[in-house]
C-alpha cells in the first residue's frame, strides 16, 4: 500500500493478531463499507479464526450503516458515510451488535470515481475496544481492487498497533 505507512498484512499476520485476542481472551466483529466483505473474508481465511471472531455486518448502503450499524441518522446526514467519526461509530456498532470486546470498521470511496465530493482512495478505519478507540484517515492511491485492499491493511495494522500498546 502506498502512501500511508502501512504495513502489507500476511496472513502470519492476521493469524498473530487473532493468536494474542485468544490469548486474552477476548473477540473481534467488524462493519463494513467499501470493503464490502473483504475484511471478514480476510479474517476468516486463518484457521482458527473462529476463536475469536464473532462475525461483521456489510453495511454498503448509507441507511444499513444506521439500521444495522447503529450509526446515528443525523451524523450520517450531515457528513455523509465517509467520515471519521461514522468510521468510529461503525467499529462501536460491530462491537455493540455482535457482542465483541473489540469492533474494527473500513468507511471510504474505492473509487474509481468520487461519491459525494470525497475523492476516490480516501478511507477511514477504525477499532474501538474495552477501553479505547482509534481511527484512522488514509489516502490510498491505485486500482479500486488496491484501495479496498488498502483499507482492509490499514484497519488490520491499527488493530494490530493498539494491542502491541495496549
Amino acid at each position: 500500500m502506498s502512501g500511508n505507512g502501512a504495513t502489507i498484512v500476511t496472513e502470519l499476520g492476521v493469524a498473530e493478531l487473532l493468536d494474542t485476542l485468544a490469548r486474552r481472551g477476548e473477540t473481534l466483529a467488524v462493519a463494513e463499507s467499501l470493503t464490502g466483505g473483504l475484511l471478514s473474508a480476510t479474517i476468516v481465511g486463518v484457521p482458527g479464526a473462529s476463536r475469536v471472531f464473532r462475525g461483521g455486518l456489510i453495511v454498503y448502503a448509507t441507511d444499513l450503516k444506521a439500521t444495522l450499524a447503529g450509526v446515528p441518522a443525523d451524523l450520517l446526514a450531515q457528513r455523509g458515510p465517509v467520515d471519521s467519526d461514522v468510521a468510529m461509530a461503525l467499529a462501536h456498532g460491530a462491537r455493540d451488535r455482535c457482542n465483541a470486546d473489540w469492533g474494527m470498521a473500513t468507511t471510504g470511496v474505492a473509487g474509481p470515481d468520487p461519491q459525494d465530493g470525497v475523492a476516490a482512495g480516501i478511507v477511514f478505519v477504525a477499532v474501538a475496544g474495552p477501553v479505547q478507540a482509534h481511527v484512522r484517515r488514509l489516502a490510498v492511491a491505485g486500482s479500486r481492487a488496491e484501495v479496498r485492499a488498502g483499507a482492509v491493511e490499514a484497519v488490520l495494522d491499527l488493530l494490530g498497533a493498539v494491542l502491541a500498546n495496549g
